[in-house]
């Protein structure tokens, strides 16, 4: 089971908690893609909605969201 610190580091897409295939890989020491081939070879193992796929738009819109300035007390006067 996760602990609050792994759902922190995660996210929420579409009212749904979810971390990223890199960090639930992370927290069991294999490879990203041995995790997404593992799933994918055994998919009848997990549930139907355990992983879905961002199409292209939808990643880059995450990678702007996920984009944080540092605040005016540490920007350089």
């Amino acid at each position: 089971m996760l602990g609050e610190d792994e759902w922190r580091k995660s996210g929420v897409a579409v009212g749904h908690r979810v971390i990223l295939d890199a960090e639930l890989a992370g927290l069991y020491g294999v490879p990203t893609k041995a995790l997404n081939q593992t799933v994918k070879r055994n998919a009848e193992r997990f549930p139907e909605d355990f992983m879905f796929h961002l199409t292209r738009a939808e990643t880059e819109a995450l990678n702007r969201s996920q984009f944080v300035t540092g605040s005016q007390k540490h920007r350089a006067g």
